[in-house]
């Protein structure tokens, strides 16, 4: 995946778009785009949107539940299940504990639902709380459920009392960039997606492709969006160009060629098993994202 974009899971109009956009991943949402009041109706909006839609779409479908801690879990998940979406996002994560408690609430749902146990994957938000920055670290291992980490700002700004979290010039301050760090870090560690956090404001597409070039550099491999504008961004910034793929063809090859040793030579520069690692999972990314090699 390179794009998950953020629907509304209360207007259908919003899900129609969602659904005919160009992203890899439909995030339907029932936290924070939706009213309080509206909680129990949007449960039903989405369930049937999802259930009679989802051959419409190619993209993976996720249902952005409302986090643990507010007793609204369990109605969205026993809501969802049964239209059979991919995963389930899981807001204010704050550690492994935390997958493992959704996971235990989705084997009852599917259970109910007659879908394989396991069929529905998770993507926790795992910096929303100071608790949850500090808990990093607990998501290797945790479940075979989980298909990447992701990150936000908004509601960790909000925890700690920051005013802001970008300086004058747009960067992040110290704490959202430790955040942003550990994120990657931790996906790394239970070798899952890297996913990085939306670019709130969508009117200012040279900034957010500046964003999107800048996080795929440093490992991130998609990016969150709330806009149907910013997927053609986040798409072409997270495909590998097919120079990119041709150089990691040409090291894979070399190493295969000279029988895997620890280090192979190509035209005069030298490359190494960390450059095969990287090759190899350029390669990969190219693959699922329709890039013959």
């Amino acid at each position: 995946m390179r794009s998950l974009l953020f629907v509304p899971g209360d207007s259908e109009r919003k899900l129609e778009k969602g659904f005919a956009s160009e992203t890899d991943v439909v995030i339907v949402d029932l936290e924070d785009s939706v009213a309080a009041q509206n909680k129990a109706a949007a449960r039903e909006v989405a369930a049937g949107f999802i259930a009679r839609h989802r051959a419409d779409t190619k993209a993976a479908i996720y249902v952005r539940v409302n986090d643990l801690t507010t007793s609204l879990t369990d109605d969205d998940l026993a809501a969802v299940v049964g239209s059979k979406p991919d995963g389930i996002m899981l807001p204010k994560s704050n550690g492994g504990q935390d997958i493992q408690q959704l996971s235990a609430k989705l084997r009852v749902q599917e259970a109910r639902a007659g879908l394989a146990d396991g069929a529905i994957r998770i993507l926790p938000i795992i910096t929303e709380t100071a608790a949850g920055v500090l808990a990093a670290t607990s998501y290797a291992g945790a479940s075979g459920r989980l298909s990447g980490l992701t990150w936000g700002a908004e509601d960790l700004s909000a925890a700690i009392g920051a005013r802001t979290a970008r300086d004058e010039q747009g960067r992040y301050t110290d704490v959202f960039r430790l955040a942003r760090t550990m994120t990657l870090l931790a996906a790394s560690s239970a070798e899952v997606a890297a996913v990085d956090t939306v670019f709130p404001n969508f009117s200012d597409m040279a900034a957010f492709e500046a964003e999107c070039v800048e996080a795929e550099r440093d490992g991130f491999t998609a990016k969150m969006a709330i806009h149907p504008a910013q997927v053609p961004v986040i798409n072409a910034a997270f495909t590998p160009s097919r120079e990119a793929v041709e150089r990691s063809a040409a090291i894979v090859a070399a190493f295969a060629a000279a029988g895997n040793p620890g280090v192979v030579g190509i035209e005069g520069k030298m490359y190494d098993r960390p450059h095969l690692r990287l090759a190899e999972r350029l390669l990969a990314r190219a693959k699922a994202a329709g890039v013959s090699t």
